[in-house]
């Protein structure tokens, strides 16, 4: 006798796979045709992009001009971190494409304010205003976090001759960037604003406590201040945020205190 094989037949899989389809009937986004062609050509990052579109849903798509959104839904809809909603927010509001008032936020109809550093060919971090110095190359192939600078050839000085020869050349000192403290500001607004009172303008005394709160910090960027006020907003009890029998609650001056910063580090909120 021969031996036999026993072929078990394949069968298909049966499983449903629903079909998303997008219907107007589930609703719609009105928007104005020359928004949408300024959106086209802003030369925006992924993340930046991701957060507009998410803000003009949770706006536009209700039929609101602004409204209080937290970097919560924001993250929802953009599938991002809310540490970066929060750092691309503020970009945004920085750049004019997205205004703030109060603790509502909405996107900026008036283009004619809108201020992209990259559209200026300038450097994608806010305040720093060194020139990209693409050429003819398209600012839109720049990466997502990194600017593109191309590479300059050093130039090696000759070596001085008479009575120089022989001195010590002293290197030129680098000057410090310039401190950003809109945007320290705006970090708070955006990070703790819909929890706290918020920062409304700056003065001398608000300057001198940024400046020493960014000397306290691991490093002196608006990133890290957001890290910082972000742990903030997970550590600190619901005492900080008004539940007490005074209805005392933290502020941006707060905050900016070294004690702050201290007991935040040390989870000693």
């Amino acid at each position: 006798m021969s031996n036999l094989a026993t072929v078990t037949p394949i069968r298909p899989s049966l499983a449903v796979v629903e079909r998303q389809v997008a219907d107007l009937d589930d609703g719609f986004t009105r928007l104005a045709n020359m928004l949408l062609e300024e959106y086209a050509g802003a030369d925006l990052t992924k993340r930046q992009f991701k957060v507009l579109l998410a803000v003009l849903r949770l706006t536009y798509g209700w039929n609101k001009p602004m409204d209080r959104i937290a970097n919560s839904q924001i993250a929802q809809i953009a599938k991002l971190p809310e540490k970066r909603v929060s750092e691309a927010r503020v970009q945004l509001v920085e750049m004019n494409l997205l205004v703030q008032a109060g603790r509502r936020i909405g996107p900026n109809k008036n283009t004619s304010e809108w201020s992209i550093p990259q559209n200026k060919g300038e450097s994608l971090n806010i305040g720093d205003k060194q020139s990209l110095k693409l050429g003819d190359s398209n600012p839109s192939n720049q990466g997502d976090t990194k600017d593109i600078i191309p590479k300059k050839e050093i130039q090696i000085p000759p070596t001085p001759q008479g009575e120089d020869a022989g001195q010590e050349i002293k290197p030129s000192k680098k000057k410090s960037p310039a401190l950003d403290y809109q945007a320290v500001m705006s970090a708070y607004n955006s990070t703790l604003g819909d929890r706290l009172p918020l920062a409304e303008a700056l003065n001398d005394k608000r300057r001198k406590a940024i400046k020493r709160l960014l000397t306290e910090l691991k490093e002196p960027t608006v990133e890290a201040v957001e890290n910082y006020f972000a742990a903030f907003a997970e550590r600190a009890p619901k005492f900080y945020f008004g539940e007490n029998d005074r209805g005392w609650r933290a502020s941006f001056d707060y905050l900016l205190r070294s004690d702050t910063l201290l007991k935040t580090r040390e989870k000693a909120l």
